[in-house]
């Protein structure tokens, strides 16, 4: 045992313990159990054993096989939207295993889990669970077996992370309050965290402050990025129908023309940023589809345009949409068309907190030093759900490194999360958790 426990120390523990931080055979024994030398699903001596005084990352790397392999059984077996429902089930029964409080059906298909250890504050950590609409392009063994449908984006590493996280804090309890763990389905586009939200997370499940993690390619892992203020862009989808009259393509004097219209319009919106913002002021207007005829002698009827926009406030997300509508509406009138729009706000801006924000860059410096955590990140025209429950409890979302040379990016069909990532973002999540509900000694 001797040799174990100095093993122990300076192989996990390194310059964060002593022999005597751990001075009773049950935290030796403790000790020995994150590490991998004893069987780690006997919780009831570890919380008799007392707090944990290493560092959270290397407990949770102790687990890594066990949860490397429950990430890429997720990513075998994607689901998408709402319609997560073995994911769910699998949340639901690793949390309940671990004496953790489990509802489900929130939001449709959310989970959450609830930790309570005595009185004080709540602390929400949030995880996606939902896969995209995306035929892998990948040949390793644990692929996507579903076609048309792979984890893109890297939310079964979310997921493992933030149970990696809830076992970790079962275990040690080295919390004072409660912590709500929170898995969401249909981040992609679909409203699942304003689903959840409506069906009353936060009032069933109050929470002081609220975090989230994301996988980040080209930053290397072990490394993380923390900034106060604008993260992500608020994103939304438009989509304009111009209504002409068709005819034959030789006698267009006899026609109005949707697609000579739809062009104009095409045109003219990428004017509304450059003509009505400030040179300092980010945002994105892009035009991804224009549907039309199909014949070559044929003007159509009808065209339909769609596209997205992207904005760092909601003021120059309302901008662009007050300049989209009376564009359209102006080009098309001119013409003698009819013009419907349809504007659909997906995600509101994602703002981080600056207290918050200023906690898990506090957790993560002690984690892997000050070197490896970016406080100045410039912010990304990515859109993320997670802006609608920052919207109600104040928080922060972190991202996290998920390697640099070569790694695939989010949403690519070679895209992949890296295992390698889990102990950091889960060591993290812990950590940032024991800062905010420090127990007493």
């Amino acid at each position: 045992m001797d040799g174990l426990w100095t093993l122990y120390l300076d192989r996990v523990v390194g310059p964060m313990a002593s022999p005597g931080a751990f001075p009773t055979r049950e935290r030796e024994a403790q000790a020995l159990r994150l590490d991998g030398h004893m069987d780690t699903t006997d919780l009831a001596l570890l919380r008799r054993a007392g707090p944990i005084t290493a560092n959270p990352v290397e407990a949770i790397r102790s687990w890594l096989p066990e949860f490397t392999a429950l990430r890429c059984d997720l990513h075998a077996h994607p689901e998408t939207g709402f319609e997560v429902h073995r994911t769910a089930a699998l949340v639901a029964g690793k949390l309940a295993a671990w004496g953790i409080e489990v509802h489900r059906g929130i939001g449709r298909t959310g989970v959450v889990g609830v930790l309570r250890n005595g009185p004080g504050p709540r602390i929400g950590l949030r995880a996606d669970m939902d896969a995209l609409d995306l035929t892998e392009a990948n040949g390793f063994a644990h692929a996507s077996r579903v076609p048309g449908r792979m984890h893109a984006c890297g939310h079964d590493g979310h997921t493992t992370m933030l149970l990696a996280t809830a076992r970790y804090l079962a275990a040690t309890r080295r919390f004072q309050g409660t912590v709500v763990f929170i898995f969401q389905p249909a981040e992609e586009g679909q409203g699942g965290a304003q689903a959840m939200i409506a069906d009353g997370l936060f009032e069933r499940f109050p929470c002081d402050r609220i975090y989230a993690l994301h996988n980040w390619p080209g930053m290397p892992v072990g490394h993380f990025g923390i900034a106060t203020g604008p993260v992500m862009a608020g994103c939304a989808f438009f989509d304009i129908g111009v209504q002409g009259r068709g005819g034959h393509g030789a006698r267009p004097e006899n026609t109005v023309d949707p697609v000579v219209i739809g062009a104009q319009i095409v045109g003219s919106l990428q004017a509304v940023i450059a003509r009505n913002l400030p040179a300092q002021e980010a945002a994105v207007l892009s035009v991804t589809g224009f549907d039309a005829g199909n014949a070559y002698n044929i003007i159509p009827d009808r065209v339909a345009l769609r596209g997205t926009v992207r904005a760092f406030s909601t003021e120059v997300m309302a901008m662009m949409e007050g300049r989209i509508r009376s564009l359209a509406a102006g080009i098309a009138g001119g013409h003698g068309a009819q013009v419907d729009i349809a504007f659909r706000e997906v995600t509101t801006p994602l703002v981080n907190d600056e207290i918050p924000s200023n906690i898990a860059a506090a957790a993560a410096r002690d984690l892997v030093g000050p070197g490896r955590v970016e406080r100045d990140l410039a912010p990304s025209v990515i859109g993320e759900d997670f802006a609608a429950m920052l919207d109600k409890v104040p928080g922060a979302f972190v991202l996290v490194g998920n390697g640099e040379a070569g790694v695939p990016e989010l949403h690519s069909p070679h895209y992949d999360f890296n295992d390698a990532a889990i102990p950091y973002g889960a060591g993290l999540l812990a950590a940032t958790v024991e800062r905010e509900l420090r127990a007493e000694d």
